[in-house]
């Protein structure tokens, strides 16, 4: 049963084309996105607001997980790919050429679609990012594990056996396991690509939990997801996404009882009928 994050009411009250700077975790203005001659992301302009949960819906190949992967520069990593915009984090273009992009991955954490675990041990790959930051003393590592893997609702289940290899655990604890290699680190914002989409039925419970739990923690995420259950009753704002643009965005209520637009009515029919 998928508990009601008690801070979505407010997200009536917040005009997201007004929010304040302080209020503002990213600030994304007029971004296109072109794979060669091809553009996949169309003028998205958009702020996302600290400490909320922003889910991003919509059919395959629309460019949730493309403009995902924009927040922390993943898609630097593709050849052909060229963007033009802005994606402000504090107020600063992450795009910007004096950025220091691992430093803003370790900022701005990405759980993707299958788990991609190291092949470390459960303990090593916890604090792995801890470990690039040149934390050494045994103590802050022992204590960021025990705290990380009980933020991933893991700690339990692995805890006498921290030296285990990471791939002696189900799909879905390893998914767990990521994502506490991901808050390890602290992030302000943590970005989640479908992180259930791989997973066996019994195993999305196991990670959607631990979501929720995070949600309720007061964590600035995004999730492209498609567990409307997650969108409708933990995100506080929904942003329905096809052709690359962005097509609507509300509080979940208002999306999903009253959608405006004759592209995201057709979503919600298709989506309802299965």
């Amino acid at each position: 049963m998928i508990s009601v994050n008690p801070s979505t009411s407010n997200m009536e009250k917040l005009d997201l084309h007004n929010l304040p700077a302080e209020q503002t975790a990213l600030d994304i203005k007029n971004l296109d996105l072109y794979y060669g001659e091809d553009q996949a992301l169309h003028d998205i302009s958009m702020r996302i607001p600290k400490n909320r949960v922003t889910a991003f819906i919509g059919p395959s190949g629309c460019g949730k997980s493309t403009l995902l992967r924009c927040i922390n520069r993943m898609n630097d990593l593709v050849e052909i790919c060229r963007i033009d915009g802005e994606i402000e984090l504090h107020g600063q273009n992450i795009y910007d050429k004096n950025v220091d992009v691992a430093a803003l991955r370790r900022r701005v954490g990405m759980v993707f679609q299958r788990p991609n675990p190291f092949p470390k041990s459960i303990y090593e790959n916890v604090v792995y990012g801890l470990r690039l930051q040149g934390v050494k003393d045994k103590r802050v590592l022992d204590e960021a594990v025990e705290t990380s893997l009980r933020g991933a609702a893991l700690w339990d289940e692995v805890k006498d056996r921290l030296n285990a290899s990471a791939f002696s655990l189900s799909g879905g604890q390893q998914q767990r396991l990521v994502i506490a290699r991901s808050i390890a680190i602290e992030p302000e914002i943590l970005l989640l690509d479908e992180p259930t989409s791989a997973l066996d039925p019994e195993m999305i419970k196991e990670v959607l939990d631990v979501m929720i739990e995070l949600a309720g923690s007061g964590m600035t995420m995004l999730c492209v997801t498609h567990e409307m259950g997650f969108a409708k009753t933990v995100a506080d704002r929904v942003i329905f996404m096809d052709g690359g643009e962005i097509v609507e965005e509300a509080p979940p209520h208002e999306f999903f009882t009253n959608p405006q637009e004759a592209r995201t009515q057709k979503f919600l029919q298709q989506i309802l009928a299965h």
